[in-house]
């Protein structure tokens, strides 16, 4: 089942809706469950919710998959500019226009100390690190790389889909002396996506990964674009290489 809740975001005086899936066995037990968070909540269960009409399927792909979990999607901001102020967590350049701060970071704490507490006492979950995750696309995956690195104790694992790290990719790599080996991180780009410093921007990420022993999966996706559709097709390699021994 999903669940959708308003949340009070601080950094924008306004509200961001959570996008809650329970396993359809939820009130009927007391199992606590693993909990993975996602940016882009609105992308992930319903096409009729997704911003370009097709979603994640998620719900098709939790509803059949033997572990179970609570799955915590957070809607962002979708007015004008605003999604990417907040999944930048650092300086955010423009050719043509001037660049600005992103309030990235104060995303991620937000998350860390109001979302993830909430969650954790609201639904029987797990709440140690060695059972919560992040993942998200894009801007999203950026946001996913630097929760990984800078909250490292609160998430071991993290999927980066199509990561916006062009930008910043030095940036992120700084922020790996915080990780623990006990991390996994799987990290994707798109064949009709990739530009000329992808594979290497990848590759610097990933061997600073390694250089902390860290689990790593960096996927090439033949035919692979920038969308959802996408990115739907990498649900079940993530989740399995993350979550499953």
């Amino acid at each position: 089942m999903i669940v959708k809740e308003e949340h009070y975001f601080p950094f924008a005086n306004s509200t961001r809706r959570l996008h809650i899936y329970l396993p359809d066995d939820y009130y009927t037990s007391s199992e606590r469950y693993p909990v993975m968070y996602y940016f882009d909540g609105h992308n992930l269960f319903f096409n009729e919710d997704a911003t370009y009409g097709t979603c994640w399927k998620l719900k098709e792909f939790h509803d059949s998959w033997h572990k179970k979990m609570i799955v915590v999607g957070i809607e962002c901001a979708h007015e004008g500019e605003q999604r990417i102020v907040e999944y930048c967590p650092y300086y955010f350049p423009r050719k043509y226009k001037k660049g600005f701060w992103g309030m990235g970071r104060e995303t991620l704490n937000w998350i860390v100390s109001d979302i993830k507490p909430y969650i954790d006492y609201t639904y029987r979950t797990h709440p140690h690190r060695e059972a919560t995750g992040i993942a998200g696309s894009s801007m999203g995956g950026l946001m996913a790389l630097c929760a990984i690195g800078e909250y490292n104790h609160v998430f071991s694992k993290a999927a980066c889909l199509s990561s916006a790290i062009g930008f910043c990719v030095y940036q992120i790599r700084k922020q790996m002396k915080y990780v623990d080996s006990n991390t996994r991180i799987y990290m994707s780009y798109g064949e009709y996506e990739q530009r000329k410093r992808t594979r290497t921007n990848h590759g610097i990420l990933e061997s600073a990964f390694k250089e902390k022993g860290c689990q790593v999966w960096t996927y090439f996706q033949n035919q692979g674009e920038h969308n959802e559709a996408s990115w739907a097709k990498q649900v079940e390699q993530y989740m399995k290489f993350l979550w499953e021994e």
